[in-house]
């Protein structure tokens, strides 16, 4: 090591010690080849950090030039800056512009060896990229024989600088070519220049070959292209045996083959085919078009002398905008030394595509951007020219096959091929040789070269596209999936719009075929970002109803197998376009036989559903500028997407376990979640931690970005509240106060205070820049009643916008308290059988809230509405910035957004489903209960109200209506019955309730007793042992009585007199409960089904069991006779549906048995209610969803997805057209027969 660079490392020993970390430094000396393994081993193997900075110091004064300036670029990579600076003026190489970059030929020699040959020194500003230059060594190591090396790229890729530096070794001269490198400049030259060119480098060699044997004279120039050849083979093979030749920038074969003369060659060129026509061995090295990020910001760094963390946003936008060309980022470089505030000019001169302007003298052949570009070009034939200009309208980063290409340009796709090698020879295009067959794509800076020099004819080229594709797929879109078709739909649209045919894509895109067959290959998202990139262009109204279409339907587009869109498109409103459409192919197909189902009642509310997770959604939250929302879960992923579309813009493999809360920061660059193992992560952030010691529930960023702080919460005993710079690795500060988990935290609007909820019944405020204790309410004092018994947990709170109140959840109760006097302003409590767990959220401009997805106007403590579509558990909502829109997160596996307007207008009622229906002349009356506990009668076509009742103190639990009078009843959970207008009481609890033909009477029946009725007479019939499932009425002829028959939990069937209320048979039908019965049509047959997985057939004269069926494989909860008594259907909790032979019992179908759905079932849950049509022919079961079945095939003829699920029962008018029916969330589905 030379004597100053020694110095300096002993007068700067101690500040070194003091604080490097000798584990980072080492990693990038052992990949410069001056520290071994061993030696690496022995410094580790000291026990603290400081003795291992001694003992790396202490090995680096042992050892040459070499080591110190690979230690110094160690520490300039891992940040140390102040101390590189300490060693920078004592730096041994003698070019202080190479400091940055280290190799191993940084020797005299070598550079004594390079200067003779004539090879260019490394720029004044310079990068190593160590694995392409490696990736050159290799290859001219092995090359021991004459040959050839080729190092192709794109114009501008560094190849010539590459070159360079990978021979700049000392060990390669020495062991492969001691005779020397010589250099040649080549560029795009005729016979004349080349001729001059040769001429000059065998003078050259001449001279030195005399330098070195005064005895041999020089000749006289060679006269001919011919002559210069060999003489220069002459040279290189008799003086210069064990040479480089390099020769930089060939164009054209015929310069190649000059050089044909059997020596070792390495070139740079930007056709990777020239190789082709010269002997000797080959091998070649394709050089990236781009720098890696850091490389070219320590570019533009040194450019301008400064540091790569220190240099302005826009240097990042440069260099990603010219994906890291090392020609753009020079020639900039180069623009700001001289001009070093114009960082916002030529990164908008770049953006805008103004090549011209970015134009700096240099070393390079080309002064300008555009130059370089267009040299490429013009070597191209004139047919290949303008089938090159074509390429202008691919979209960035976007890869396209040969198929695509072969319709743009009518050739046949060998032709094709042909073509693009040729491109991908001369660097002009890409090849993605991963995928087959292969994808070719342009670099940006191609393309935005490409789209500047045909600005004028843009338009024309788009129409091009659009008429090929027209005259190809005349008969339809392509429908195979593969690479081409998939270009088509996703960016046909896009062609289009650039062509300006606007009306053509408004009745591409505008039509319910291209619709179903683009969401079947690609998938909703795409469809809906069309809708809102063209929205501009597109009609305002029709656009709507599509895009509302999508949104509301894209999980079950998702789904395979794909639903029937005209379907889906059918639950629309009748003002939709979509819906017209959709109504008119139904009728079209009716007519060959289709069956589809027009809903006719009121229909959903939600403004788009997404199912980003596989499993239960715990939060989901809406960036500040209302753009994306991220959602995690149970999938242990975090996921973002657009808020208008629901596609996917990231998914993160995030933690270990259960991820619980995401939170965005004020400007939306970070992303902060917390999981349950016990783990704090910021993405695009530093901070990891692990100092909770518990699951970890919520965090949140602070609402301004004055001071950006992090907020945890966990079920930690103590240490469960803290607070962190995102920018260090421990947290700031910890809160102290809660004795049990909390559940929730969230800053304040200012941000000077923090509320946290937790399970010890308290909601405390912090003061957050002292993090002292400042507030606790005592939540739990809220319910003296329920406080001894169960704790009562606070789950979470919310701020007002001016901070003047907090609001928090607790049991079924949401409290609004003054945050200065703590004193509780209002109280809202929603039903006792519910519970609020999820984050409550205040919309700033909007004096509502929601508790258990309930809008509610604080001012007037009324609620607005339900917003009815979740199936399970809602863990997360948040409105929008704006207010316009409301988010929900829940464990069904769904995040929906809600136009707030829309739902705040609404009906704030659902009903529930045990409900019962009358057909009459074509009216429809569909009774039952509400959530509000009433009982409503309500018009089935218009939803209109007919009757309602007062609010009942105890819970419907049933209801009938009559078919002869305008009677309707009810049974409520306190054992009354009432009937409007007569209304009869009785001690017991009833839970069925049903109306008897001609009878006027009403029966009902709970645990072990059944109840018959008529006007205000009882008869009690007892003998069940369990509680009664159900029963139905039984005549066996005609001219016979009717007697009743019931099944109960406890496996029996008992059949009643009607009159005396005597048993007459006591039947133990099953080992498990018994959960359905049904009569068959003559009265003859009955058949049970039973949890014990079998289902029965049994003789109403004999009472004996005739027929046993076996094969289901869970409960079997639901069976039908046909009308005309040949067959029964039952149904089990798997979802499947069994067609059975009633004369001998064999088993005749199973419907869709393989086509499972995505919750694992055939049906979406438990098979619930069967019915067949009256011919016989179509089978209805109800489940997570309505069927319809084939009864010869058992195969699905429709299908009909609600909004809710586990649907228990459905009404079917008397000649199957119309079909009424109540999901778990309330919806009331009306569905007519198209015909």
């Amino acid at each position: 090591m030379e004597e100053g660079a020694r110095s300096c490392l002993l007068q700067s020993r101690s500040s070194l010690e003091q604080d490097i970390r000798a584990s980072y430094l080492m990693d990038h000396m052992i990949s410069d080849g001056v520290l071994t393994g061993d030696e690496e081993d022995r410094i580790r193997s000291k026990p603290t950090r400081k003795e291992q900075a001694a003992a790396l110091l202490e090995l680096l004064l042992r050892k040459d030039n070499q080591a110190y300036i690979s230690f110094y670029n160690a520490l300039v990579r891992e940040s140390y800056g102040d101390l590189a600076s300490l060693l920078h003026n004592s730096l041994p190489l003698v070019s202080p512009e190479a400091e940055k970059s280290f190799s191993d030929g940084g020797t005299r020699y070598v550079q004594a060896v390079l200067s003779e040959g004539g090879v260019p020194q490394r720029p004044v500003v310079f990068v190593s990229r160590p694995a392409l230059v490696n990736r050159v060594r290799e290859k001219l190591y092995r090359l021991q024989e004459p040959g050839w090396v080729t190092v192709f790229g794109m114009a501008g890729s560094g190849k010539s600088v590459l070159a360079a530096e990978a021979a700049r070794d000392h060990a390669l001269i020495t062991e492969c070519f001691p005779g020397g490198v010589h250099w040649l400049s080549i560029g795009q030259l005729d016979r004349s220049d080349l001729l001059v060119r040769i001429q000059s480098l065998c003078f050259r060699l001449e001279q030195q070959s005399q330098e070195k044997d005064p005895s041999s004279s020089l000749h006289r120039p060679p006269g001919s292209l011919e002559e210069a050849k060999e003489r220069l083979r002459f040279l290189m093979l008799r003086r210069y045996p064990r040479s480089l030749l390099i020769l930089d920038d060939i164009w054209d074969s015929s310069v190649i083959k000059a050089f044909d003369i059997q020596c070792r060659v390495l070139f740079t060129t930007r056709d990777r085919s020239l190789a082709d026509c010269v002997s000797g061995s080959k091998s070649e090295v394709a050089v990236e078009s781009g720098l890696e990020e850091d490389q070219a910001l320590e570019i533009l760094a040194l450019y301008v002398n400064g540091k790569p963390q220190r240099l302005p946003e826009q240097a990042r936008s440069i260099v990603r905008e010219c994906k890291g060309s090392p020609l753009v980022v020079s020639l900039i470089g180069a623009l700001l030394r001289e001009f070093p505030d114009r960082w916002a000019y030529y990164l908008h001169t770049l953006q805008q595509k103004k090549f011209k302007r970015i134009r700096k003298s240099s070393s390079y052949d080309y002064d300008a951007l555009d130059q370089a570009m267009a040299a490429s070009i013009q070597v191209l034939s004139e047919e290949h020219r303008e089938l090159y200009i074509d390429l202008t309208v691919l979209e960035k980063d976007v890869k396209v096959p040969a198929k695509v290409l072969s319709v743009l340009w009518d050739l046949e796709p060998e032709e094709v091929e042909d073509v693009l090698q040729d491109f991908v020879n001369k660097s002009l295009l890409f090849r993605d040789c991963h995928h087959r067959p292969y994808l070719y794509y342009l670099h940006d800076l191609q393309l935005d070269f490409l789209a500047e020099m045909n600005r004028s004819g843009l338009e024309s080229l788009h129409t091009k596209v659009v008429r090929q594709y027209q005259q190809r797929y005349s008969q339809g879109p392509p429908t195979s999936g593969d690479e081409e078709c998939l270009y088509w739909f996703r960016f046909l649209t896009y062609h289009m719009a650039k062509a300006n045919l606007t009306q053509e894509l408004c009745s591409l895109m505008f039509s319910l075929d291209w619709v179903r067959t683009k969401a079947q290959i690609m998938g909703p998202a795409h469809l809906i970002n069309d809708y809102v990139e063209y929205g501009a262009i597109l009609d305002k109204e029709v656009r709507g109803h599509f895009q509302e279409f999508l949104s509301l339907n894209g999980h079950q587009l998702e789904q395979r197998p794909f639903p029937d869109v005209v379907q889906l498109a059918l639950s629309q409103p009748d003002s939709s376009e979509v819906y017209r459409q959709a109504l008119l192919q139904a009728q079209e197909r009716a007519t060959r036989g289709g069956l589809y189902l027009d809903w006719i009642s009121l229909k959903s509310l939600s403004r788009l559903v997404v199912q980003p997770h596989q499993g239960s959604i715990y939060a989901a939250c809406f960036s500040h500028d209302g753009t994306k929302i991220a959602s995690c879960g149970s999938s242990k992923t975090l996921r973002v997407f657009k808020s208008t579309s629901g596609e996917k813009m990231l998914e993160i493999q995030a933690h270990d376990d259960e991820v619980l809360c995401c939170a965005f920061s004020p400007d939306d660059r970070l992303l902060a979640t917390c999981s349950s193992d016990r783990k704090v992560k910021v993405w695009c952030g530093t901070l990891h931690s692990e100092e909770h010691e518990e699951q970890v529930n919520h965090c949140q960023f602070t609402n301004t970005r004055r001071r950006l702080l992090l907020a945890t919460c966990s079920n930690d005993k103590f240490l469960n509240t803290k607070l962190w710079n995102i920018n260090k690795p421990s947290s700031q500060n910890t809160m102290f106060g809660h004795l049990e988990p909390v559940n929730h935290c969230c800053f304040s609007p200012d941000d000077a205070y923090l509320s946290t909820s937790s399970s010890d019944g308290t909601l405390k405020l912090w003061e957050v820049s002292s993090a002292n204790e400042w507030k606790s309410i005592d939540v739990a004092d809220m319910f003296p009643e329920q406080r001894e018994q169960t704790a009562v947990m606070v789950k979470c709170s919310t701020w007002s916008a001016d901070g003047r109140t907090i609001i928090c959840a607790a049991r079924n109760a949401v409290f609004v308290f003054d945050v200065e006097t703590a004193a509780m302003l209002l109280e809202i409590r929603t039903s006792r059988l519910s519970t609020v767990l999820l984050t409550i959220t205040l919309c700033h401009d909007m004096t509502s809230y929601v508790s258990s997805l309930q809008l509610w106007d604080i001012e007037t403590s009324k609620k607005m509405a339900d917003c009815s579509g979740h199936l399970s558990w809602v863990h997360g909502v948040q409105f929008s910035p704006d207010g316009s829109l409301l988010l929900s997160c829940s464990d069904d596996q769904t995040v929906r957004v809600w136009e707030t307007n829309r739902v705040h207008t609404s009906s704030a009622v659902c009903l529930k489903r045990d409900s019962d229906v009358l057909f009459n002349n074509g009216d429809i009356t569909v009774v039952a209960a509400d959530n509000r506990n009433r009982l409503q009668v309500r018009n089935g076509r218009t939803g209109a109200v007919m009757f309602q009742s007062e609010d009942q103190k105890s819970r419907i639990r049933c209801t009938a209506i009559c078919s002869q009078t305008s009677a309707v009843g009810l049974g409520r959970e306190d054992g009354t019955i009432q009937v409007h207008i007569h209304i009869c009481t009785h001690t017991y609890t009833h839970f069925t309730l049903t109306h008897i033909p001609e009878s006027k009477t009403l029966q009902g029946h709970k645990s072990r007793k059944m109840l018959t009725y008529n006007l205000c007479e009882c008869v009690v019939l007892e003998g069940h042992k369990e509680q009664v499932r159900c029963f139905s009425l039984l005549t066996t002829s005609p001219s016979s009585e009717t007697h009743l028959l019931s099944w109960s939990f406890d496996g029996t069937i008992k059949v009643w007199d009607m009159s005396s209320g005597e048993r007459l048979q006591d039947l133990v039908c099953h080992q498990g409960a018994v959960l359905a019965c049904d009569v068959s049509p003559d009265g003859q047959l009955f058949a049970t089904t039973s949890a014990d997985k079998t289902a029965k057939v049994w003789s109403s004269a004999s009472w004996e069991c005739v027929r046993l069926l076996n094969g289901h494989q869970d409960c079997v909860r639901s069976c039908r006779f046909s009308w005309d008594g040949r067959r029964l259907a039952t149904g089990d909790d798997n979802g499947e549906i069994r067609l059975w032979n009633v004369k001998d019992g064999t088993l005749l179908k199973i419907c869709s048995r393989d086509n499972k759905d995505a919750m694992d079932s055939l049906h979406g849950g438990w098979v619930t209610d069967l019915h067949f049509s009256p011919d016989n022919t179509v089978l209805l079961s109800t489940g997570g969803y309505i069927k319809w079945w084939n009864v010869e095939k058992g195969e699905a003829l429709q299908t009909f997805y609600p909004t809710g699920a586990n649907l228990k029962r459905i009404h079917v008018s008397p000649d199957f057209s119309t079909f009424v029916t109540i999901d778990n969330i309330g919806i009331l589905y009306v569905l007519k027969k198209v015909e």
